[in-house]
C-alpha cells in the first residue's frame, strides 16, 4: 500500500511539473496576440428581390468605449448618393427641395435641403397636428381682436364670434385662413406666443434643429431670436410626423383629403364653406395629403405626400417661384414624385445580408476548447439575430456593412455573450444594427487545464 501511495504522489508531482512546463514552454514557442480584433472581408452579394413587409428595427447598441473602431467595410457593395447628374438641381424651380422616404425619414434627394428659409402657410400643418393632439375638437374657440386683425387670406371672423375647434381645422388646412390659425393658437396655447412655444418644442422633439416658429399661420415674422423659418428637410420631417407617427395622423389625413366642408359658428348665425385648394390631390394617383403656402419673403411653398405600391414619399419645396409662377410648385412636386416612383424600390435587410456570418470567426485570448492547451488564441464563430427591415433604395444604390468587435476578447467566454455588432448603412447613413454573439463557450486556459491534460495523457 505504501508503494502505491508513493507512486501516486510521484505521479501528481510529475504532472504538475509537466503542466508548468507546458505553460512556459508553449509561451516561448507561440507568441500571444496582443489584440483579438480581427478583420474580415465579406463576399460580394447580390441581394434577392425585396419582400415588402413591415418590420421593427431591433438590435442592441454597443457603447463607444466597449467597441473598437471600424473593422470591416464591404467595398464590393458600397454605394453612392443621388448625384446632380441623376436629378439636376436646375431641373427644379424650387431653390430648396427634399424628397423623403416617409417610412424611415431617409432623404432620397436634396437640393439645398438644409438651407434655412421662410415656409409661409406650410406652417399650418404643425398648427393643425398640435390642435388635434392637445385640443378638444368639440370645444369652442373665440375670435379675439388679434385673430380678427389678421390679413388675407382669412375666414372673416368677427370679434367674440365662437366656433367649434373641429370646424376651424378645416378652415385652417383647406382654405389656409390666417385668422383661424390665430384663434386656434390662442385656444390651445393661451396666446400665440404660448402656442409658438409648443410648436418649437415639437420641432425640437422631432429633431428639426433648423426650424423656428413665431406665428401659427406662417406669416413672415421676426423676433429677438430670429425669423420664422425652416428647411426643406425639416418641413418634410414634420409632414412625416403628421402622417405616420402622430396619434392624430388619421384625423390629419381625413381633414387634408376632404374636398369641401361646410360649418356654422356656435350660435348658428353664419355659415361657411371651405374648399380644398391642394390641386396635387387630383394630379397624381396616390396623392395623399399636402399644404401650400405663399408670402412675399417665402415665395410659393409646398409640402405633400404620395403613396404608390406600398411606398410613401414626401416632397417639400421652399422658394418655388414668385408671382406669376404659381404653377411651379406643382411641376416640381410631380417631377420629384415621378422620379421617386420610377427609381426607388424596397429591399430587405436581415442580420446576414451581404455577409456570411458563418464564415466569420474571432480570436479569444487564453482560451481552451479541448486538445493540447496551446497559448495561441482560440477561434470561435459568430451568430446574430433580429427582425429584418426594409428600405427604399435607388436601383444603383448599394448597402454597406461594417462589423465592430470588442477589443481584447479573452476567455472565459460564454455562448450567446454579445461581443460586437454588424451595422448596415447606405451612403454613410446608418439603417440598422444587429448584435453579434459568441457561437460557443470558450473556457479559460489555466494551470488546472494544463494539469488535467498532462494527467489524462500520462497517468490515466
Amino acid at each position: 500500500m505504501m508503494r502505491i501511495f508513493v507512486k501516486r504522489c510521484a505521479g501528481i508531482i510529475l504532472a504538475a511539473i509537466a503542466a508548468l512546463s507546458v505553460l512556459t514552454a508553449v509561451s516561448a514557442v507561440t507568441s500571444a496576440e496582443t489584440s483579438c480584433r480581427t478583420a474580415f472581408t465579406s463576399a460580394s452579394v447580390t441581394p434577392a428581390a425585396p419582400a415588402i413587409i413591415d418590420s421593427a428595427i431591433t438590435g442592441s447598441a454597443i457603447t463607444d468605449s466597449a467597441i473598437a473602431d471600424s473593422v470591416i467595410t464591404d467595398s464590393a457593395i458600397t454605394g453612392s448618393a443621388v448625384t446632380d447628374s441623376e436629378m439636376r438641381p436646375s431641373e427644379l424651380y424650387a431653390r430648396y427641395a427634399v424628397l423623403m422616404d416617409a417610412d424611415t425619414g431617409r432623404v432620397l434627394y436634396s437640393k439645398s435641403g438644409d438651407t434655412e428659409a421662410p415656409m409661409a402657410s406650410t406652417t399650418k400643418i404643425m398648427t393643425c397636428i398640435l390642435a388635434l393632439e392637445y385640443g378638444d375638437l368639440s370645444g369652442e374657440a373665440s375670435a379675439s381682436s388679434n385673430a380678427v386683425s389678421q390679413p388675407e387670406v382669412k375666414l372673416g371672423m368677427r370679434e367674440g364670434q365662437r366656433f367649434f375647434l373641429k370646424a376651424l381645422l378645416y378652415s385652417l388646412l383647406l382654405e389656409s385662413h390666417n385668422d383661424t390659425a390665430v384663434a386656434i393658437a390662442e385656444q390651445i396655447g393661451g396666446s400665440t406666443e404660448g402656442f409658438a412655444d409648443l410648436m418649437n418644442s415639437k420641432a425640437e422633439e422631432l429633431g428639426c434643429t433648423s426650424t423656428y416658429f413665431i406665428t401659427p399661420n406662417g406669416l413672415d415674422a421676426e423676433d429677438e431670436k430670429g425669423v420664422h423659418h425652416t428647411t426643406a428637410r425639416d418641413l418634410a420631417r414634420i409632414m412625416k410626423y403628421c402622417i405616420t407617427e402622430s396619434p392624430a395622423k388619421d384625423q390629419f389625413l381625413e381633414i387634408t383629403q376632404t374636398d369641401a366642408y361646410s360649418f356654422s359658428d356656435c350660435d348658428g348665425n353664419r355659415t361657411y364653406t371651405c374648399t380644398n385648394h391642394n390641386a396635387f390631390l387630383k394630379m397624381m394617383d396616390g396623392a395623399l395629403t399636402g399644404k401650400t403656402g405663399f408670402t412675399a419673403d417665402a415665395g410659393y411653398c409646398y409640402v405633400g405626400a404620395l403613396q404608390n405600391d406600398g411606398r410613401t414619399f414626401i416632397v417639400a419645396l421652399l422658394a418655388c417661384g414668385w408671382p406669376n409662377n404659381k404653377g411651379y410648385k406643382w411641376s416640381d412636386a410631380r417631377k420629384l414624385m415621378t422620379y421617386a416612383i420610377e427609381n426607388y424600390s424596397y429591399r430587405e435587410i436581415d442580420p446576414a445580408f451581404g455577409q456570411d456570418l458563418a464564415a466569420l470567426t474571432i480570436n479569444v485570448k487564453n482560451g481552451y476548447t479541448g486538445g493540447f492547451p496551446l497559448n495561441a488564441p482560440v477561434k470561435t464563430g459568430l451568430i446574430s439575430d433580429g427582425d429584418p427591415v426594409r428600405i427604399l433604395l435607388k436601383h444603383d444604390e448599394k448597402i454597406e456593412n461594417e462589423v465592430q468587435l470588442m477589443d481584447n476578447i479573452c476567455a472565459p467566454l460564454q455562448k450567446g455573450q454579445q461581443i460586437g455588432e454588424i451595422t448596415y448603412s447606405v451612403n454613410g447613413s446608418r439603417i440598422v444594427s444587429y448584435p453579434l454573439y459568441a457561437e460557443e463557450t470558450v473556457a479559460e486556459r489555466n494551470f488546472n487545464v494544463c494539469l488535467y491534460y498532462i494527467r489524462d495523457l500520462f497517468f490515466l
